[in-house]
Order: C-alpha cells, then sequence, then structure tokens
C-alpha cells in the first residue's frame, strides 16, 4: 500500500498487477486510474507508477537470462518484448527484428507461456533458454523447427512468466518500451521505432 497525492487514499498493487486504491481503513474501494490535473492537461498517475514499476523489475533481470537480438550498431533504444513461441503475431514480430535492428532497437526476449507453466509452449521455451545459443533456438523455434536440443537446466522460463503476470501482460506479443509503456500485440517496425 503506497501513499497518493490525495489525502487519505491509498494505492494497492497486487500481485497481479491489478491497482486499485482504498481509504486508510480499508473499507472502500475505488478500481480505476488516477489523474492528476495539471496546466498541461490530465496526468495518468496509475499510468506513470506502473510504467516505473515496470522499468524498475525489468532492470534487475540479467542479460543472461534474456535473448537479446541487438543488431551491430550500439542501440538507440531497448525494447522488452514477452513471447510465446506458440503466437502467431510472436512470429509474425520475430520476422521483423532485422528490421527493428535497423532502426537501431535492440529487442530483449523474455519468456511468456500463453498456455501457462504446464503448456507444450512453455516445455519449448525452456528448451531454448537452456540452448547452447538460446537466439538460434528462438528463431528456429519461431521457424517451427525443433530446438538444438532437448537441454535442461536452471531457466527463467516460470520466473519470467509470474513477472510478466505481475506487470500487467495478458497475452503475446506485450512490449514495454523503455519509459516502461506496454503495448499489447504485435507492433511493426516502422510503428515501433516513432513511438
Amino acid at each position: 500500500m503506497r501513499e497518493t497525492p490525495m489525502a487519505d487514499l491509498f494505492e494497492v498493487r497486487l500481485e497481479t498487477g491489478e491497482t486499485f486504491y482504498t481509504n486508510a481503513e480499508g473499507n472502500y474501494f475505488l478500481v480505476g486510474d488516477l489523474y492528476e490535473n495539471t496546466d498541461a492537461g490530465l496526468v495518468n498517475l496509475t499510468e506513470q507508477a506502473r510504467n516505473a514499476e515496470r522499468t524498475a523489475r525489468l532492470d534487475e533481470i540479467p542479460d543472461d537470462q534474456r535473448v537479446t537480438f541487438r543488431g551491430t550498431e550500439d542501440p538507440e533504444a531497448r525494447v522488452v518484448v514477452f513471447t510465446d513461441t506458440t503466437c502467431p503475431y510472436c512470429q509474425r514480430l520475430h520476422e521483423e527484428i532485422p528490421r527493428f535492428n535497423e532502426l537501431g532497437i535492440e529487442v530483449d526476449y523474455l519468456a511468456f507461456p500463453r498456455g501457462g507453466m504446464n503448456s507444450p509452449g512453455a516445455r519449448e521455451m525452456e528448451r531454448i533458454w537452456c540452448a547452447g545459443n538460446p537466439s538460434e533456438a528462438l528463431s528456429a523455434a519461431f521457424r517451427d523447427e525443433s530446438p538444438e536440443s532437448d537441454a535442461t537446466c536452471d531457466n527463467p522460463v516460470e520466473e519470467q512468466y509470474h513477472l510478466g503476470l505481475e506487470l500487467g501482460v495478458q497475452g503475446t506479443p506485450a512490449i514495454i518500451l523503455p519509459d516502461g509503456s506496454l503495448v499489447s500485440g504485435y507492433v511493426p517496425a516502422e510503428r515501433l521505432a516513432t513511438m
């Protein structure tokens, strides 16, 4: 529970990522976003807090737990994509990785098996994260080829799945922009670059 700019109103964030507001006693609840009326217009304080939390939580993920497509240049922006190899729109987004990289966008993939941790997609993603070269294994899976091995290891797939739920991911692909904004669904490279 966190204080808000309004007296006696507190923000509550559930583990599922949902936010609501309550009084100190917890006997009144308000579901929705809190806005501030400023000279520049309405500012969504709830979304600002969500974005900041997403950014902070993603910064905690070590690079070796991400499957990264950087390109050859130093990237101008880094986006995180929660993905699932069984998702057709994820496959379509992955086909544009070279264009993302040309536009200076590094793509870091995190696992989000849409069918849950007992699904075939989860098992495939675990094999990908355990592969000797996860980026090649992920690309192969998106081409409907089997990952290079059936290796098992201590992998972050389940942890990333739960993190996605916590951050408000409801489906794939889910793209998190550098400012923490969540964009649901497939977005072409050219349009994402303007975002």
